[in-house]
């Protein structure tokens, strides 16, 4: 089952029954993938039952693309069951590592842009999606440092990806704004220059800020709070470059009422029907 070019949440634990019961008028749910390669038990049960009313889309948070070492061929494995238990309609990943030597980190690191990291993310992908069986949307990072070793910017490294794994993109919208303002970079000037004919999915959520040691501002992608209205307008300038695609809402921490985020997907959805019209009539954006 495809994905529909609407708005769409994170599957929670905490609205599994609400969402069987309600059967809400979503596009999709996403999940993270590391939370269903158990062989069974309670997410199993909830997961099968609301996909036989939604499609669904497969979002991985420990592949670990851009490490030294080799990708964990047990964790290919369990994804490649994923997909052919549930036969998501997107399947996405970040660019970012985190792992080394064996070793998991609970976070997710950024990558210097230079030929050798763009051979190394290349090969990984390519492995990937042979593994798997399934094209992957790679996910622009959200930022808190520069590498001085970069030989290119992040737009070029994602075009290049792109272009040599055959992979897609995963628009993060909060994404560009977390890392536009921690690099006092112009976030829609990212977008313009985006490579927008590979957006596959877009994602939005909140941030929060933070101050450094220095008593620098600092933005946290952080996942626990809603939108914000700079980010809903990059989404909408996102829409009108890439057009309606699927987009989700997400909140990882702090997790509010069901209806919290069904609100947010509806202000989405209603872009997403917008953009849709305008293009139907012939309407340039502004």
């Amino acid at each position: 089952m495809g994905i529909p070019a609407r708005a769409g949440i994170g599957l929670k634990p905490q609205h599994y029954s609400e969402i069987l019961e309600r059967r809400p008028a979503l596009g999709f749910f996403e999940i993270h993938a590391e939370n269903y390669m158990g062989a069974g038990g309670l997410p199993h049960h909830y997961l099968s039952r609301i996909r036989e009313n939604y499609p669904v889309s497969l979002h991985g948070v420990g592949l670990s693309i851009g490490a030294d070492d080799p990708l964990d061929r047990d964790h290919l494995k369990r994804l490649r069951q994923l997909v052919e238990r549930y036969e998501p309609g997107l399947f996405s990943e970040h660019l970012a590592w985190s792992t080394h030597e064996g070793v998991y980190f609970n976070d997710l690191l950024p990558l210097p842009y230079t030929k050798a990291t763009l051979a190394r993310v290349c090969d990984h992908i390519d492995e990937a999606q042979d593994a798997v069986g399934r094209t992957m949307l790679l996910e622009n990072p959200s930022t808190y440092l520069a590498f001085e070793e970069s030989e290119m910017s992040e737009i070029d490294f994602l075009k290049d990806v792109a272009r040599r794994s055959g992979c897609g993109l995963l628009l993060d919208v909060n994404n560009v704004f977390v890392s536009g303002s921690n690099h006092n970079h112009d976030p829609q000037a990212y977008l313009d220059a985006f490579p927008i004919e590979r957006v596959g999915e877009i994602h939005l959520a909140g941030h929060d800020l933070r101050i450094d040691d220095a008593g620098a501002a600092l933005i946290i992608d952080a996942h626990g709070s809603p939108v914000i209205d700079s980010v809903w307008a990059l989404f909408v300038h996102a829409v009108a470059r890439a057009g309606p695609v699927p987009t989700m809402i997400e909140r990882d921490a702090n997790v509010p009422p069901f209806d919290d985020l069904a609100k947010e997907a509806a202000r989405a959805d209603a872009v997403l029907a917008a953009e849709q019209d305008r293009r139907k009539h012939g309407i340039r954006a502004a």
